[in-house]
């Protein structure tokens, strides 16, 4: 067994406090013959410190493309040549879209926005969408707008957002070179606000971005101090007209040690499945990871690439007898 993996039975799982930022990269730089062991130890993290439960989450996009930022990955950047272009989803549609994803087993529903920052015409878009989902369906109700100003940090609490997404994307050190148009530093505060109004903190990134090992386990570690509620890991599915368009896949075995590498860094906190899990890791992969660490999927489609049918993840979670969290009371 390799000492890392002793180190981290002692300290995390029977501890529970997360590996530092070299114990991380001893994790992501594991060979392969000892990556089953990583997983299980990582599982084993998993059960003892968040139990066997798996939250399942749905996401809808309030308004689609032609975000001023330039954010390398995202097709939905109104400067790149990639196909996505602005759309908004009306409320009649955002409702339905919400008692889908409780019909489907979800008890989270995510609304998100391609925009740098909500404007008063979002805000308002959000006041009466949320509204209107919490009179007809039975469901959590989360957000993604972008970077916030504290009045509207305010404003989604009084509404009843009981989650706001803020990815960090990657580390601290390489997020110049996947975005200009604003600063690792300018999320960050954002999450500060969030975290000091009592709203639940979900903040991760994309894995496979051009970072080394070496910053991936920075961002692992930086992702540990913030200590978000919810971390969701994307693995970069490339957009075609994107600048990262042409970057290959993560390839399923690093995709893997990553999810160990974080559990262990992050005993305590939701692991989620995001974008990119399908393309990376197939189905057998997907059911590595949730022996390994993940406790939460966002089911169905993501917010412009196609996902699992939520029936697969499901019926995924019968077998492996994880129990899904808190299930609408409308099921």
């Amino acid at each position: 067994m390799p000492e890392i993996l002793d180190q981290a039975r002692t300290r995390v799982l029977e501890n529970g406090v997360g590996l530092d930022q070299a114990g991380i990269l001893a994790v992501l730089n594991l060979p392969d013959e000892h990556l089953p062991a990583a997983l299980q130890l990582a599982h084993e993290v998993r059960m003892r410190w968040c139990g066997p439960e798996v939250e399942v989450e749905g996401i809808v996009s309030l308004k689609t493309g032609g975000c001023p930022e330039d954010c390398h990955f995202c097709s939905q950047s109104g400067l790149f040549t990639s196909p996505v272009r602005s759309v908004w989803l009306d409320i009649p549609a955002l409702v339905e879209a919400a008692k889908q994803t409780a019909a489907a087993g979800a008890s989270e529903f995510c609304i998100v926005a391609a925009v740098r920052g909500p404007d008063a015409r979002l805000m308002k878009q959000m006041r009466d969408g949320v509204a209107a989902i919490r009179e007809a369906v039975d469901i959590q109700v989360a957000a993604s707008l972008g970077m916030l100003t504290q009045e509207q940090v305010d404003e989604l609490v009084e509404m009843g957002v009981h989650r706001y997404n803020h990815n960090l994307e990657t580390c601290r050190s390489y997020f110049p070179n996947v975005v200009t148009t604003h600063s690792w530093e300018e999320r960050w505060e954002t999450l500060r606000m969030v975290r000091e109004s009592g709203m639940e903190v979900c903040c991760g990134g994309i894995l496979g971005l051009g970072e080394t090992v070496e910053q991936r386990a920075e961002f692992a570690a930086q992702l540990a101090e913030l200590d978000p509620h919810e971390v969701p890991l994307n693995f970069l599915n490339p957009r075609p007209g994107t600048p990262l368009g042409d970057r290959p896949v993560v390839e399923g075995k690093d995709a893997l040690r990553a999810i160990a590498a974080f559990r262990l860094a992050m005993p305590r906190t939701i692991l989620r499945y995001a974008g990119g899990r399908e393309l990376t890791l197939g189905d057998l992969g997907t059911r590595d990871g949730l022996l390994g660490g993940i406790n939460a999927v966002i089911v169905g489609n993501y917010l412009t690439t196609l996902g699992r049918p939520a029936t697969d993840d499901l019926k995924l979670l019968t077998e492996l007898k994880m129990p899904v969290k808190a299930l609408s009371a409308t099921l």
